[in-house]
């Protein structure tokens, strides 16, 4: 079992600066995810997203050195089974609706886990008020920009896989640590092969789409999971669970910056309801898993 320093009682620059970079380079990932769905779709662009992240991931953590047990195998294909239709999930729903509020409907399944964990009756009213947020975004709300309702469903099905993500990362990484990432992506990867093959075939190959899915790679998987690892061990629980509540908002910025997604009113207050939301119970229970993003 290898050590990590403890994290001091309040959060040094560092590890803040670093898990703002990881959470804005998940983003920026994102928006060169989106900017490939034209070219070879949104299954194609998570089969290479996947692939790629993988093999980056492979050859930082060296997942060979430590091979799973028996016991722990189950779980840890159950994990890269689930990790593979997050992704196809979240990128379908991205294909059809505003990055920041894919996020915001995703982020809901790591905040139900949070909140039931915590048992706290007081945890009833952020459970209300990011119900409240969902019903902002949804399509049945009245809107000048009304959104796809096909596209809310399957940002709420991501939310969910991500929630059951959570519990399948604690039961692998048990015995592997940060390795069970690496193991979950090299099994997603080859489970993603199918569906991308089949939208966008040797198009996958095309030297420039390569290009730019070594960029969504790199930004969506490499740079965040060392930034993040810098972050964790050097960060309070806490404040590292309040500061990760911050993504939404910031997938409504990139995506404002970078794909020209202007969001309503009623928009921005369903984001901003799930992001205090999670801010509450981020301050009364334990933090997310890091997003598999």
């Amino acid at each position: 079992m290898t050590s990590t320093p403890i994290a001091s009682r309040e959060a040094a620059p560092l590890p803040v600066a670093a898990l703002m970079g990881a959470m804005v380079s998940i983003q920026i990932g994102a928006t060169f995810a989106k900017g490939l769905f034209p070219q070879i779709g949104a299954q194609g662009t998570t089969t290479l997203r996947l692939v790629i992240g993988a093999l980056m991931l492979i050859a930082v953590l060296r997942p060979w050195q430590m091979r799973p047990s028996r016991a722990t195998l189950p779980w840890l294909v159950a994990y890269g089974v689930t990790l593979c239709a997050l992704n196809l999930l979240f990128y379908a729903a991205l294909a059809r609706i505003p990055l920041g509020i894919a996020v915001a409907l995703e982020f809901t399944g790591p905040l139900l886990v949070a909140t039931l964990s915590s048992r706290r009756a007081s945890d009833f009213a952020w459970i209300a008020l990011a119900v409240a947020g969902i019903l902002l975004l949804s399509p049945f709300v009245h809107s000048l920009a009304p959104l796809d309702p096909i596209g809310v469903m399957l940002a709420l099905a991501a939310g969910g896989f991500w929630a059951l993500y959570i519990v399948l990362a604690q039961k692998a990484g048990a015995e592997l640590g940060t390795r069970t990432t690496a193991y979950g992506m090299a099994i997603a990867a080859v489970l993603v092969l199918p569906f991308g093959i089949a939208q966008a075939g040797s198009a996958l190959l095309s030297p420039s789409i390569l290009v730019s899915a070594l960029l969504v790679g790199l930004f969506s998987s490499a740079l965040p999971f060392f930034l993040e690892m810098v972050a964790l061990t050097r960060m309070p629980a806490r404040i590292y669970g309040t500061l990760t509540c911050l993504e939404p908002g910031l997938g409504a910025l990139a995506g404002f910056l970078f794909l020209h997604e202007s969001l309503t009113a009623t928009q921005l207050a369903g984001i901003a309801a799930v992001v205090v939301a999670a801010f509450g119970t981020a301050l009364t229970s334990r933090p997310p898993v890091p997003s598999p993003e």
